[in-house]
């Protein structure tokens, strides 16, 4: 089985929840390069390959936060499925919000996953392991060009 690697999207505004997932990841070994954008605004830019984004691939896959300053994890979610060019791309909402009122929204406006974010470091791990499985042996992505 040939796995084609493919970039990662992180949309996050905590600096401690960006060291936390770049931990994570370094701790499963991901090889998968990994981008960090830190509002609503700026995910936005990158995926259209504006302003310091213009050389940066696709993501394979975006994680976004729900809470995100200038434009919601909501608001983005939307934009990226409203947008042929990036409805493909699959987008997890990884996030501390438990109400069932996002849940149901972020699935309405074309989220593939969920993900709360779990409070201990070693759980974390844990979710990245299976995150990472999933991801590049199970499911596949489309492969996608700007």
């Amino acid at each position: 089985m040939t796995i084609r690697p493919f970039d990662i999207l992180i949309a996050e505004d905590n600096e401690d929840d960006i060291l936390l997932i770049r931990e994570a990841f370094e701790m499963v070994n991901m090889t998968n390069r990994v981008s960090v954008v830190r509002d609503g605004v700026e995910a936005l830019a990158y995926l259209r390959g504006e302003g310091p984004f213009k050389e940066c691939p696709l993501p394979g896959i975006v994680l976004l936060d729900i809470n995100m300053p200038k434009k919601t994890g909501l608001e983005v979610l939307e934009e990226i499925k409203s947008d042929p060019r990036f409805r493909p791309i699959p987008v997890v909402m990884l996030t501390v919000s438990e109400r069932d009122e996002d849940i149901l929204r972020s699935f309405e406006k074309g989220a593939c996953s969920y993900i709360r974010k779990p409070v201990t470091f070693a759980r974390f791990i844990s979710v990245v392991k299976e995150f990472e499985l999933y991801w590049t042996l199970v499911s596949k992505i489309p492969p996608l060009k700007r």
